[in-house]
């Protein structure tokens, strides 16, 4: 059988805050390594060598764990921050049988959000809510006041002889002399 690697997409988790990057092992092959690099430098951050059924994981940065399985090779990322957000690269190194294959290249960007900036991001739309709501009690405030202000005026203005010190009388005729 000939080394076969399968051109599967890294499949991106992000589970309980952590990221994991899954890769397909190799099918074939006795000797195999993997490496996770960071940024266009490539910097090694973790990698996992296999030799024959022994696996010797190699850890750069105490964000990076990896967990290997018969199927697949698992760089975890933990406890990440905005510093973190950057090009990861996959390197895969097929060292037996031989053929000895260079490094096969997959990259992801990585982008994490601050968790001060989503509380930040909804401690600003409360305020917004809240600014909004006050503009719009104070204009239904404003429109009762003048509604009733107008109504008060009318009124007073219908009635202002019924405000005076004398009492309203009904127009009477004059009483006719008595002629004698």
């Amino acid at each position: 059988d000939q080394p076969h690697v399968s051109d599967s997409q890294v499949m991106v988790e992000f589970e309980n805050g952590n990221f994991k990057f899954t890769f397909p092992n190799p099918k074939n092959v006795s000797e195999f390594s993997m490496t996770l690099f960071k940024g266009h430098e490539k910097k090694e951050i973790c990698a996992l060598h296999l030799s024959q059924e022994k696996v010797i994981p190699k850890n750069n940065v105490t964000y990076c764990q990896t967990e290997h399985s018969n199927s697949s090779t698992t760089f975890i990322l933990k406890n990440l921050e905005r510093k973190h957000i950057d090009i990861y690269t996959y390197c895969l190194e097929m060292f037996l049988p031989p053929p000895y294959i260079d490094c096969r290249l997959k990259e992801t960007y990585l982008y994490i959000q601050d968790k001060e900036d989503c509380i930040s991001l909804g401690l600003m739309s409360w305020i917004i809510i809240g600014l909004i709501l006050f503009a719009m009690i104070s204009c239904i405030c404003c429109a009762v006041a003048c509604c009733l202000r107008n109504k008060n005026q009318q009124c007073e203005s219908n009635s202002h002889e019924y405000n005076s010190e004398y009492m309203p009388m009904a127009a009477v005729n004059a009483a006719k002399k008595p002629r004698i």
